[in-house]
């Protein structure tokens, strides 16, 4: 599988799927600042599934109609990057 990480995730996430011989292409590491919309174009275009915890990614899927090849919100009360390891 390949994993395109979000900016806002975070470097942890993208760091241990790597461990765990994922494919990933970290936006915080390899391309800080582009937006939402190069992003999921990007994560489509390339055959990337989407983390994120940006809620913005579900309104350019329901009601901007983007296609995707999968997106997995994580939706946490604590969403510092240490916590997200944990799920």
């Amino acid at each position: 599988m390949r994993f395109l990480v979000d900016e806002c995730t975070g470097t942890r996430v993208a760091d241990w799927l790597r461990e765990e011989g994922y494919e990933v292409f970290s936006v915080y590491d390899q391309a800080r600042g582009i937006s939402d919309d190069v992003i999921i174009n990007k994560a489509f275009d390339e055959n990337w599934i989407l983390i994120t915890n940006d809620k913005d990614f579900g309104e350019k899927v329901h009601r901007e109609k983007y296609p995707h090849r999968g997106i997995i919100f994580l939706r946490l009360q604590d969403e510092r990057s240490t916590k997200i390891l944990y799920i």
